[in-house]
């Protein structure tokens, strides 16, 4: 059986989905910062005939992230994710994703698998004065960083927006670090889905003209510093060989892979 969920479902949802923090990081992140009644967020669970939690569905504005621990009802899935005109995005484990995709009619825009990699302990450190030159994004300064976001090639097609920035900001549930060279915004990284326990590292990116730097790489390091001193595990996914050398060297381990379906609408 799948419904919807609501607040006293919320012990029963933590408790599954908090078995693996890491791969579950969107879902708890969303629970904890938004709830069961959003205008934008709606959860549906499958139930097996004890009543126990089997399969998580969230819906985050125009994206849908399904969880289940091993065969769950994709036919039922499915079917709630094509009731929806404006949904754009299907992402989720590999294992768990690629059964449903097929139930999908829509023409894709994109279809990515990525590396998924978590981190408990910088293996790479630096000095607050080594890292000075990184800077916290302000409200103020949301626009300009998704505009940089924006000129990055592997961003282009992002569905990051001024009002998923802001709306993050506003409920802490994600932060941003910069690097300016001669006023310009050069660089950046962030963190998204920040939870009691975790929290995912995203858009990593560098303008063209300021690359081979190290520049972005300085602003995951003060990133994630402050994360982990808050005793948050930190996760992400990747498909640029490169990027992933640079994570392992800071201490990222490769736990999986995350799949990613981008739809027209």
């Amino acid at each position: 059986m799948i419904r919807k969920l609501s607040e006293t479902d919320r012990h029963k949802l933590m408790e599954f989905v908090c078995k693996k923090p890491a791969e579950n990081l969107f879902i708890i992140g969303d629970v904890e910062a938004f709830g069961f009644d959003s205008s934008f967020q709606t959860l549906w669970g499958q139930f097996n005939e004890a009543g126990g939690l089997i399969a998580v569905l969230l819906k985050y504005e125009s994206n849908y992230i399904p969880y289940a621990e091993g065969e769950y009802d994709t036919a039922g899935f499915a079917e709630i994710i094509n009731s929806d005109p404006k949904m754009c995005e299907l992402s989720g484990l590999k294992e768990v994703v690629e059964k449903l995709e097929p139930l999908i009619p829509k023409k894709k825009r994109s279809r990515n698998s990525f590396y998924y990699a978590k981190c408990k302990r910088l293996l790479e450190v630096k000095s607050d004065e080594e890292l000075k030159k990184v800077e916290k994004l302000t409200l103020n300064e949301i626009e300009e960083n998704v505009e940089l976001l924006k000129r990055v090639p592997e961003f282009r097609a992002s569905n990051i927006t001024v009002e998923s920035k802001k709306r993050m900001f506003e409920k802490n549930t994600g932060r941003t670090y910069f690097i300016r060279v001669n006023g310009e915004m050069a660089a950046t990284a962030s963190s998204t889905a920040e939870n009691s326990s975790s929290a995912m590292i995203v858009a990593v990116a560098t303008k063209e003209h300021f690359k081979r730097q190290g520049l972005a790489t300085d602003c995951m390091i003060k990133l994630c510093k402050d994360l982990l001193a808050e005793g948050k595990e930190l996760c992400l996914y990747y498909d640029n060989p490169d990027a992933g050398k640079i994570y392992r060297r800071l201490g990222f381990e490769d736990i999986g892979f995350w799949n990613m379906y981008r739809y027209e609408y």
